[in-house]
């Protein structure tokens, strides 16, 4: 099983256990991101015990090598002496280790291939969570706007807000009233002498300004 179709599991498992539970959805966008990265240390620790491995294997394989090297030149010696017997013998471990080296090798042809894919699944799964993590607050944000326009239609087209601006409007035409009918008091009020002397002292006043501009005018002219 690859690295996306585990993650895949494990996330939908948990985020349809949190939708069963009515959770909210930016729990749901954190856990996905903590699952990433859960999903990368994992998968990078895994990774790392596979370079251990195939670097065992490696010095296994040179060691078999240099081994079956020297079990040819043992065999090289003893032909050398005339002791066919011990030549074919040397031969003989020599051809052991360099079957053990073969088989080992097809060991570290599949272990670099698993290291190949592992890689490039890791660099896809570092993109993602790159772009998730850019994207979280985004995310979050989209949230809290949209809850909070939810709870304004809400309200709006929610019967006991409708009652309470009915109930304001009604207060403010009864306000209306009140203040028409203090200012329905000043209608034909008799004007009294201290009235009349004020509009005398006021029409004094203007007079003296409009001597006041017809002096300046005839002086420009």
């Amino acid at each position: 099983m690859g690295i996306f179709s585990r993650f895949a599991d494990i996330v939908n498992a948990n985020i349809n256990a949190l939708l069963d539970k009515a959770e909210d959805p930016e729990k749901l966008i954190r856990l996905i991101v903590q699952e990433m990265e859960d999903t990368l240390v994992e998968v990078r620790t895994s990774s790392a015990r596979t370079i251990a491995e195939k670097k065992d294997l490696v010095r296994r394989v040179n060691s078999l090598k240099e081994e079956s090297e020297e079990w040819e030149r043992k065999a090289e010696l003893a032909i050398s002496k005339g002791r066919e017997d011990l030549a074919k013998a040397a031969l003989l471990e020599r051809n052991k280790a360099v079957e053990v080296v073969d088989e080992l090798q097809l060991e570290l042809n599949k272990l670099e291939e698993v290291l190949s894919r592992l890689s490039a699944e890791v660099s896809q799964l570092q993109e993602k969570l790159n772009d998730a993590r850019a994207r979280q607050k985004a995310l979050i944000m989209r949230h809290k706007t949209t809850s909070s326009r939810l709870k304004v239609k809400q309200s709006l087209y929610d019967s006991s807000t409708e009652d309470a601006v009915s109930r304001f409007e009604r207060f403010e035409s009864k306000l209306n009233e009140l203040e028409s009918e203090v200012e329905s008091y000043d209608i034909g009020r008799n004007r009294n002498l201290a009235d009349e002397i004020n509009d005398l002292e006021r029409e004094d006043e203007i007079d003296k300004q409009l001597a006041e501009l017809k002096a300046r005018v005839n002086k420009k002219s």
